[in-house]
């Protein structure tokens, strides 16, 4: 099991909160996101999902995730 955190831009509200959190949850592989505005931090089984097929369910949400 992994644990990576997402920064993401142009969430404002709890429906951005909601629609990031439906959007990752639904990826095979994922156990858990908590999600919060401007932040996700993400559990998942590696060996099913990574972090790209995560960033891009957020960014097909409507959101950015910001790189550091």
């Amino acid at each position: 099991m992994r644990e990576t955190a997402f920064r993401i831009d142009g969430m404002s509200c709890q429906h951005c909160v909601m629609a990031v959190k439906k959007a990752v949850e639904g990826l095979k592989g994922v156990r858990s996101a908590q999600v919060e505005i401007g932040k996700a931090t993400v559990k998942y089984d590696e060996g099913k999902v990574g972090p790209e097929e995560i960033e891009r369910a957020i960014t097909d949400a409507g959101y950015k995730v910001v790189k550091d």
